[in-house]
């Protein structure tokens, strides 16, 4: 008799050991999983951003290759480019701070 309630016992105490285990490892994953779902999200909308940045840039792209007018302007915009007998004038900025 003293057997089966101390083997009896024994397991009692492993099943709540074990219970006990299971619940603070499910709680962890579900802890993780939060954690994971919400990256997800900002991952998501970084993704999201790009794509429409990317869209932007292969729009101009575009208007680069088919728009000799607006090359141009970016060419004297960036580069300082003039045409030949063209007269740029160039005024130094002498105001105070």
């Amino acid at each position: 008799m003293n057997w089966h309630k101390l083997t009896s016992g024994f397991f009692f105490a492993l099943f709540g050991a074990v219970a006990v285990w299971s619940g603070i490892f499910f709680l962890q994953m579900h802890r993780d999983l939060t954690a994971l779902r919400a990256q997800e999200a900002a991952n998501q909308r970084r993704l999201a951003e790009a794509r429409t940045k990317l869209e932007t840039q292969e729009k101009y792209l575009d208007q680069l290759r088919h728009d000799p007018a607006l090359v141009e302007s970016v060419i004297r915009k960036k580069l300082g480019y003039v045409r030949a007998q063209e007269v740029v004038f160039r005024f130094e900025d002498n105001r105070t701070p």
